[in-house]
Parts: C-alpha cells; sequence; structure tokens
C-alpha cells in the first residue's frame, strides 16, 4: 500500500483498538529510508484536534528521546502519523533475551525516562500507552527512546481529560484511564507497572490481587531491591489518584535526582535568561495576575489582579511601593502614559480610571463602555487613551480633559486587545471575531480620531492580544488557536506563524532593538522568538499555572511575566546580569 504516493507500507507490527503500526519506506527520499506510519481511528478525533495534536507531537520531536514527526495527513477516514524509525530493542525484546531487570538497571530506567514524561507533560501531553514495547534501547547510542505516540492525548482544557472511551494497554492503564479519564499521573502508573514487569517477567495482571484489590508484585521479584525502590514503586502504582506521585518531579524529587535533559538534538541547549525574582504579593489575591506595565524609565512595575486592586513595586528593590483601588470587579488591563506621569487601569467594572504616578491620587473615571472593559493604551503623544471592551467597540477618551472623543465599531465580537503604532499613525484592535482591526489616524470635526484602514484575517480562533514592533513595520497577534503570526503592516501580508506553544497566547510584546519578541501563554510557559527568523530562542518555565501577560524593561533588558499561580516572574540574561 502507498500513502501520498511516497510511504509505502512493508508489514503491520501492532495493531490496537484505534491504532495500528506499520513498518514503512520513504520513497520520497534517495535512498529511500525507513519510518514508522500509524493509522488512527480515534473516536472524536476531528480533523481540528488531529491537527493539534501533531504540531504538538512535531515538537516533541526536537527532544533526543522522542522519535521526530516527519508527516501527518488525513486520507479518507483515517489520519496518519509518519514517524522516524529508531533502530534498536524494546523493553519487551531485551527481557526476552536477558530475563528479568535488577535494581540498578530500574534506576537507570527511571533517570533516563522520567525526564521525557515532564517533558511531554510540561506541554500538555499525556502518552497513554507507556509499555514495555514502547520503550526502546536505541543501537546507536543506548539512550533510551519513548515511542508510539499514536493515542496520546493532547489537554487543550479541562474538557479535554476525559474521554468516553478506554485507550490505551488494559494490563499497563490507570484505573482511571481505563474509565476514559486518563490524566498526566496516569503516564507514572503505566511506568510503575513497566517497572514491576521488569523486575518480575510476569504479566501485569498476575501480579494484582484482585480478591484483596492490591499488588503483590514483590512476592516474585527473584533479585532483592533495597526498600527506597520499592517504595517509590509502590507509589507509582497506586490505584487511588491522590495516593500516587502527581508528577515527574515529585518522582525524580523522591529518587534524589535532578531534572536534566540530555540534549544532542535539541534546539535550544542552554537557558541564557535566568529567573531573577518572584513577586508573591497577590498570593493571597482572589484569582490571576491580569496585567502588567513597567515604567518608562524602568524603575516601577504595576500589576493588577482579580482582586481589584492595583499594586507597584520597585524594580531596583524588588519592595512593594503600594497598593491601591477604586474599582468595584476585576482590574484587567495597566498601562504607563509615555511620559510615565499618569496610570491607566480597566475594569470588569465597565471603567477605566487615570492616576497619578506620584501623588496616586484619581485623575478621572472614564464611563461610556456598556461591558467589561479588557485593554488600554496610550498614544505615543500622551494624550489620547484607547480601551478596548467587550461591547465590541474601541473608545478614545482625552487624556487632558477625560471626554470622550469618538468611538470605532465593527468588530463583530468582544474586543480583547488594543495598540498604538509607535507613530501613533495606527491603531490595532484584536478581537474574538478572529480578526484584526487596523484604524489610521484622521481628522473627524476637528478632532483627533482613526478609521478603518484594513482587516487581517488568519487566526483560526479568537485573537486575544497584539503588539506593534518598535519600529512600527511588524504587528505580532497571539490567539486562542495557539498560534502567535507576524504581519507586515505595510502591506497586510502575513509574514510567519509561531506555533510552538500548546495552548492559547494571551500576551506578546517586542524588545527595545525589535529583534525579539516575548510570548505568554496558558501552557505555564514564556517563549523569545528571533523576529527575523520566526525562530524559537529560549523557553522560559517556571510558573505553575497559565501565564496571562508579559511586560517588558526597554531600559534594564528586563522582562517581567504574571500568571494564573498569583506571582510575577523577572527574567533578565545572565549576560546583562553579569554586567
Amino acid at each position: 500500500m502507498l500513502l501520498q504516493e511516497r510511504y509505502r507500507l512493508l508489514k503491520l507490527i501492532s495493531k490496537g483498538g484505534f491504532c495500528k503500526t506499520f513498518l514503512a519506506v520513504d520513497e520520497g527520499q534517495s535512498p529511500p529510508v525507513y519510518c514508522i506510519v500509524q493509522e488512527l481511528s480515534l473516536p472524536n478525533e476531528t480533523p481540528q484536534l488531529f491537527e493539534q495534536k501533531a504540531k504538538q507531537l512535531k515538537e516533541l520531536g526536537k527532544h533526543p528521546q522522542i522519535p521526530a514527526l516527519l508527516a501527518y495527513f488525513q486520507n479518507n477516514q483515517y489520519f496518519y502519523l509518519v514517524q522516524e524509525f529508531i533502530e534498536g530493542n524494546n523493553l519487551a525484546q531485551v527481557i526476552e533475551n536477558k530475563g528479568a531487570f535488577n535494581e540498578t538497571q530500574i534506576w537507570q530506567l527511571l533517570k533516563e525516562l522520567l525526564p521525557v514524561l515532564k517533558y511531554i507533560s510540561d506541554r500538555n501531553i499525556i502518552h497513554r500507552d507507556i509499555k514495555p514495547v514502547n520503550i526502546i534501547y536505541r543501537n546507536a547510542d543506548k539512550n533510551v527512546v519513548l515511542v508510539d505516540f499514536g493515542v496520546a492525548k493532547l489537554v487543550i482544557g479541562l474538557e479535554e481529560l476525559t474521554d468516553e472511551n478506554s485507550i490505551g494497554s488494559p494490563e499497563y492503564a490507570a484505573p482511571e484511564q481505563a474509565k476514559g479519564k486518563a490524566i498526566f499521573a496516569s503516564d507514572l502508573y503505566s511506568l510503575g507497572v513497566t517497572c514491576i514487569y521488569l523486575l518480575t517477567q510476569i504479566p501485569p495482571f498476575d501480579l494484582f490481587n484482585v480478591a484483596n484489590n492490591c499488588w503483590v508484585w514483590r512476592e516474585y521479584v527473584s533479585k532483592k531491591i533495597s526498600d527506597r525502590l520499592a517504595q517509590i514503586l509502590d507509589k507509582l502504582i497506586q490505584n487511588p489518584v491522590n495516593q500516587r506521585f502527581q508528577s515527574a518531579d515529585e518522582v525524580m524529587e523522591a529518587m534524589g535526582i535532578e531534572f536534566k535533559i540530555k540534549n544532542t538534538k535539541l534546539k535550544i541547549q542552554n537557558n541564557p535568561w535566568q529567573c531573577l525574582h518572584t513577586f508573591t504579593g497577590h498570593s493571597n489575591s482572589l484569582g490571576s495576575v491580569n496585567a502588567l506595565s513597567i515604567s518608562p524609565d524602568g524603575n516601577i512595575l504595576a500589576s493588577v489582579s482579580d482582586d481589584k486592586i492595583i499594586r507597584l513595586w520597585n524594580l531596583n528593590t524588588k519592595k512593594l511601593l503600594a497598593s491601591f483601588s477604586a474599582h468595584s470587579q476585576a482590574v484587567t488591563s495597566v498601562a504607563f502614559s509615555p511620559n510615565g506621569e499618569i496610570l491607566a487601569t480597566a475594569s470588569d467594572d465597565k471603567t477605566i480610571k487615570l492616576w497619578h504616578v506620584d501623588t496616586l491620587a484619581e485623575i478621572f473615571t472614564l464611563c461610556g463602555h456598556s461591558h467589561v472593559v479588557k485593554s488600554v493604551a496610550f498614544s505615543p503623544n500622551d494624550e489620547i487613551l484607547a480601551s478596548g471592551s467587550w461591547d465590541k467597540k474601541i473608545k478614545l477618551w482625552d487624556v487632558n480633559t477625560g471626554a470622550e472623543i469618538c468611538t470605532l465599531t465593527g468588530h463583530k465580537l468582544q474586543v480583547s486587545s488594543i495598540a498604538f503604532s509607535p507613530d501613533g499613525q495606527l491603531l490595532a484592535s484584536a478581537s474574538f471575531d478572529r480578526t484584526i482591526h487596523l484604524w489610521q489616524l484622521r481628522e473627524i470635526q476637528n478632532r483627533p480620531c482613526y478609521a478603518l484602514l484594513g482587516i487581517l484575517s488568519g487566526h483560526t480562533r479568537a485573537v486575544l492580544t497584539v503588539a506593534f514592533s518598535p519600529d512600527g513595520k511588524i504587528l505580532a497577534t497571539g490567539s486562542d488557536d495557539n498560534t502567535i503570526k507576524l504581519w507586515d503592516v505595510n502591506t497586510g501580508q502575513l509574514i510567519s506563524t509561531l506555533s510552538s506553544h500548546s495552548w492559547s497566547v494571551m500576551a506578546v510584546a517586542f524588545t527595545a532593538d525589535g529583534q525579539t519578541l516575548i510570548s505568554a501563554s496558558w501552557d505555564k510557559t514564556v517563549k523569545l522568538w528571533r523576529v527575523n527568523t520566526a525562530e524559537e530562542i529560549v523557553t522560559l518555565s517556571g510558573h505553575v499555572d497559565s501565564v496571562t501577560t508579559v511586560a517588558v524593561s526597554q531600559v534594564a533588558q528586563l522582562i517581567a511575566s504574571g500568571s494564573k499561580d498569583k506571582t510575577i516572574k523577572l527574567w533578565q540574561s545572565v549576560e546583562q546580569q553579569e554586567s
């Protein structure tokens, strides 16, 4: 059988309920090379979900212990994944040839495989089929490789943790996975069962006492093992989820090892950025840190939260300067004026407030929106404030008088984000209607306002954030479709799509030189991108919940990120710290 006029299926390697795996040869290469083709008929799998999962598997394949994803496509009613062929012996073959593992071999296996499980879970993937045949000792370097991501699950939202069907191998699947409710800890359970099989060489079903509802694997271990290893394995295979290890980090901590990737083929080998400080003053707040802004002189960080409070932090001393509020609901956006004298805040209470930065006195309360206000931005000349609301409107306000200048309409759904170009001639607005509107400065009735210049379309879900490059030539947009798009402002043409995030992109910002783009995502990470090549430079990990906002200090080359975990992290390059 020939697929896509290049992938010739040679033989069936394995067959499960929803997946067939074939050894194949790619005749499109010269000379032809072996590859693995998986034919999937997963229930509830839509082309959109398959596309999302495949893109994430392509990113996973950059890890040296995960096969590269070479291609993916749909043919008739089936979905296909084409993966790198790993030459070596799987653990089922190893144990058949050499007998049961000893304690040293199990420790080594855990040390090599746990960082891989951390890597995939950090990217919201549940493997769902960890077992001896899917773990291979590669001939080339004897490293452990985790294969067969055909039934892997991409967790897009909380609803994705539930699946009506039992997927995976029954002997190795966790109880909750057997009920169609796989979670990240389900992979750890399967790893534990794999280990006890390797120690005993007895099928897992025979190692479980159904009458007493407990594992009896210790009775079948022929080679003595330590209590420490036995206790770790026992905790891995606990039936109640709350009694089990919840993450690979927890297992590695119990083992006394640190997470290190044996990096031979990842793009990012060393992280040149480090977390300089973590602000925890929002720890008692009711919800996430929603927005951040750094003063033009780089000395003050403003943060706002669901707790209705505005906080100002001294970036030099890392101390809280002030906290204040007059909003009656969650504060959703914050911005310093370009001269640093005024702070603007927007709220779910449908208002915008202007504050004197020096005295913290309230200047104006701007009312006029009929729904929550989600974004505010100052024009470069300090004279205009723009606000975007879920009432589908953008309003322009006179900063000096507090008067409404004009209202811009045209979006069909909520306006989520707005930004002025550096010269103030353009205003960009992002919306849940999947479009970005560009507005150009016009004089209307002797007052400055903006008229619709054009509409950018290309995102497949809500557009959540927008930012101009410092030279005004590029517009960056982030979306609920997990991508960032870069647009040529002059032509309106799409330059490139950045698709490494595994969840919604909530915020984007450029560095002062315009060479780097920073993005924040619900996947708990901040990413840095090289603008001219669209390459990912580095991923900043440390937040334990969704990252909702980023701000960049153009003075100190400092990045601030805010999260639903109620913390703010400051990141700085190692070179900048040393200087």
